[in-house]
């Protein structure tokens, strides 16, 4: 472990994108010797328990300027990764090691068995067949750049366990994983960099109002959630919750607003239009020719499609319309009101939860400080960075993952070429 015969590329992170960088490096430099550093007794624990431990591997968008407007933060950067390693090179990549993916109805891709250890295995077996050599809790304390551009890496006095403390190297990739406290990317910042302060991504909404938490269960096909304090906008498949507001509208709304939301210190007020498809003018008119068609109904007891019958009792209620009123009572004022109800409801937002199947943050190492071609720090030559360190995070639905994908594998070969 201490002489330096031969090239040594240390990988600190022992998770997907760590996985695919040393796999890679190791793969197109059978000569190098490629380490990975993991500070805990698993390796790929992250891959292990997404998706509902079925792992989301990637989504079905092959189009990789489509792909990258994905990402709230890193949209521009990734564009040019995602041309040398998309979504379809991920799909060939594990199949070309005997997993296959399929898609799912709303795009995203899981392996064919469902099971994410069907992946962990692949990433496993890949990286020991290529030589990789694999060391578990093996915490880094420090790494130091010496004036002849190696790295020395001092392990953390748990991970020694009678092994050589100090490991030198040519090149060290940073796949940490996301920075939620800072001290994750304080290797980094040893090193010269700066980071972007993390906050959370993909979050559900915490809203007080009784009538809607008595709605907890139901799922909308469509709606329409904005921040009239911000140009937040986001339309989509909508969950009343316990304690909220979740579904992939108001995660996507998170992950746009993470910085702004965070700012608000998650209390805002949120608009939702609950048939985000027609036009004002359209819905009044249904209406009206409720009030002629069945004027001895109840309000409350014809729901206008395509919303849920209780949620529509609700909408009724709230707007002002009495429980046991029929459509031949409903006065112009209150179909105008019940109208602006269903177009504009309007909820005081007081917290957020993260969503279970999540670990995302924004922030993470300064997307201008790294060249996204080869994934190399442009502050401290040697240095390159993989995954969610840096300061990206894609909307929900395998696009973290790519990103891991993406990144880790471009620094790899690059690694290996330098």
């Amino acid at each position: 472990w201490d002489n330096m015969n031969n090239r040594r590329i240390i990988i600190v992170g022992g998770g997907a994108a760590g996985f695919i960088a040393a796999v890679a490096c190791a793969e197109s430099s059978p000569g190098t010797e490629v380490v990975v550093l993991e500070k805990t007794a698993r390796f790929l624990d992250k891959v292990r328990i997404s998706g509902g431990g079925r792992c989301n591997v990637t989504h079905a968008l092959f189009d990789s300027r489509a792909f990258a407007q994905r990402y709230p933060r890193g949209e521009r950067e990734l564009l040019s990764p995602f041309k040398q390693f998309s979504a379809s090179d991920t799909v060939e990549w594990f199949a070309a090691r005997g997993v296959r993916l399929k898609t799912e109805s709303d795009g995203r891709m899981f392996p064919v068995t469902d099971l994410s250890q069907t992946i962990v295995d692949c990433l496993m077996n890949a990286a020991r067949d290529a030589g990789v050599v694999l060391r578990l809790n093996s915490g880094v304390e420090r790494i130091e750049r010496k004036p002849d551009g190696e790295f020395e890496l001092k392990l953390s006095a748990a991970a020694v366990g009678g092994a050589a403390d100090l490991l030198v190297c040519n090149r060290v990739l940073l796949a940490t994983g996301g920075c939620r406290a800072v001290a994750a990317g304080r290797l980094a910042v040893d090193l010269g960099h700066t980071l972007e302060p993390p906050v959370p991504s993909l979050f559900t909404f915490h809203i007080e109002s009784p009538w809607l938490r008595g709605l907890a269960g139901i799922s909308v096909e469509s709606a329409e959630v904005s921040v009239p304090a911000s140009k937040l906008r986001e339309r989509g498949p909508m969950l009343i919750t316990h304690w909220g507001l979740s579904g992939p509208a108001v995660l996507r709304l998170s992950a746009w607003g993470a910085r702004t939301l965070h700012d608000s210190d998650y209390r805002f007020t949120l608009l939702v239009n609950w048939l985000p498809e027609s036009a004002s003018e359209e819905i009044s008119a249904g209406l009206n020719a409720r009030r002629k068609s069945q004027p001895a109904k109840l309000v409350v007891n014809t729901p206008l499609a395509p919303l849920p019958s209780r949620l529509w009792e609700q909408l009724v209620i709230v707007s002002g319309i009495a429980r046991e009123t029929r459509w031949a009572a409903v006065s112009n004022a209150q179909l105008h009101a019940l109208v602006r109800q269903l177009i504009r409801t309007e909820l005081a937002v007081t917290g957020k939860s993260l969503n279970k199947d999540e670990f995302v943050t924004c922030g993470g190492v300064r997307l201008n400080e790294v060249n996204f071609k080869t994934m190399e720090s442009r502050v401290c030559p040697g240095l390159y960075f993989a995954g969610e360190l840096l300061d990206v995070d894609g909307v929900t639905g395998g696009f973290n993952f790519q990103a891991a994908w993406t990144t880790g594998w471009i620094a790899g070969r690059a690694m290996a070429e330098d």
